[in-house]
C-alpha cells in the first residue's frame, strides 16, 4: 500500500471559483497514485457530481480509493439565510469525523471542503479548524477549502492558494451553477 512519508496542510481560500475543482483535483491524483482519500463536504447535502468519485474503482486501478461524507442540508447557506441548529450539529458531526479520521491514522489525504465557510457564517469557530490542524498526523495531507480563511489558519498552514475573482459569468450574465461544471 502507498503511503505518504510527510503530509502537508494545504489551504485553498479567495473569492474565486476553483476551491473546491483544485481539491477535487488533487483528490483524483492521491487515488490514482494509490493513496487513501477522504472527502468531508461542509454545508453540502444535495447531489453534487463528484459523489460519484466513491463508485470508481481506484481500488482496481491502483490500490487507491475515495470515501466522501456531506455535512449539510440541501438549503444553501449563502444569501443572508440564518443558520439554523441542524447547520451547526451537521458541521459539528463533520468536524468530530474528520478529528477521528485523523487520529485514526488510517487515511492519506484528508479534504474538508468548505470548513472555512463554516467559520464564516458561525457553525464551527476558527479554534475548531487550528485544534484540526494541530491533530493532523505527520504522514496525512490535510486540505481546506472555503472562502475567508482566517488569518491564523493561513498563518499555520503550508501551503495557501488565493484564488481570485477577476471576473464570473454569475456577475456578468447570471449564470447559475452548472451541473458538471460547478455542482
Amino acid at each position: 500500500m502507498t503511503r505518504l512519508t510527510r503530509g502537508y496542510v494545504q489551504v485553498y481560500t479567495g473569492t474565486g471559483k476553483g476551491k473546491t475543482t483544485a481539491a477535487l483535483g488533487l483528490a483524483l491524483r492521491a487515488a490514482l497514485s494509490g493513496l487513501s482519500v477522504f472527502i468531508g463536504q461542509f454545508m453540502k447535502g444535495s447531489d453534487y457530481a463528484e459523489l460519484a468519485m466513491a463508485d470508481i474503482p481506484f481500488a482496481g486501478l491502483t490500490g487507491g480509493k475515495v470515501l466522501i461524507s456531506q455535512y449539510g442540508t440541501p438549503r444553501l447557506i449563502c444569501q443572508g439565510e440564518k443558520p439554523t441548529d441542524d447547520d451547526r450539529s451537521m458541521a459539528r458531526a463533520g468536524l468530530v469525523d474528520i478529528t477521528g479520521r485523523l487520529a485514526s491514522g488510517e487515511t492519506d489525504v484528508i479534504i474538508a471542503d468548505e470548513i472555512l465557510v463554516t467559520v464564516h457564517f458561525g457553525l464551527l469557530g476558527t479554534l475548531d479548524v487550528l485544534d484540526l490542524m494541530k491533530r493532523r498526523p505527520d504522514h496525512v495531507e490535510l486540505v481546506l477549502t472555503g472562502r475567508g480563511a482566517p488569518p491564523e489558519v493561513v498563518e499555520r498552514a503550508d501551503l495557501v492558494t488565493d484564488m481570485r475573482n477577476v471576473r464570473h459569468y454569475y456577475d456578468t450574465l447570471g449564470v447559475l451553477a452548472r451541473r458538471g461544471i460547478e455542482h
